[in-house]
């Protein structure tokens, strides 16, 4: 069986992560979505709150069951894939700018793990412009973040910076 793991942040997931995620689910045999849970960084929704809304996204998109996992880690990638029996690391690739920054990750995570290798999605051309920080920061202003996020997110956005 053939299992990858789709690392991020996801704060908030966005439909280029959904994109990636219908991909790759059509590419491998499992799909284990890793949110990470970095206890040193100050996320704008917690870990629950990105494993739910990822859930919700990944259950609306109608992605078979069994094919996706939502989980938390922080840590290495590589000992999530260890530990999930995954051989492969998903990553998404907007621009030449994440290339860079994604080909020296997925060098580091060869050395550390000469059986786990990376393999790089496109982002389609109608999100190659969306990013999380781009999103949030729309958000935070009250900006329409609706075409650039799944439904559950935007309501999770909502939630947040409703006014009082």
């Amino acid at each position: 069986m053939d299992v990858a793991v789709y690392p991020g942040s996801f704060d908030p997931v966005t439909n280029g992560h959904l994109d990636i995620i219908r991909r790759a689910s059509a590419v491998f045999d499992r799909l284990v979505v890793a949110v990470l849970a970095n206890p040193r960084k100050a996320p704008l929704l917690d870990t629950g709150q990105r494993m739910a809304v990822l859930g919700e996204v990944i259950e609306a998109a109608g992605i078979p069951d069994g094919r996706c996992e939502v989980v938390s880690f922080d840590g290495l990638t590589v000992d999530l894939c260890s530990a999930r029996s995954a051989r492969w690391i998903v990553r998404g690739l907007r621009a030449i700018s994440d290339f860079e920054t994604e080909l020296q990750l997925a060098h580091n995570n060869r050395k550390l793990a000469p059986a786990v290798d990376t393999v790089f999605f496109m982002t389609s051309i109608e999100q190659s412009y969306v990013s999380s920080s781009l999103v949030k920061e729309i958000a935070q202003f009250g900006g329409d973040v609706g075409e650039m996020v799944p439904p559950a997110a935007a309501r999770a956005l909502e939630r947040l910076f409703r006014p009082a």
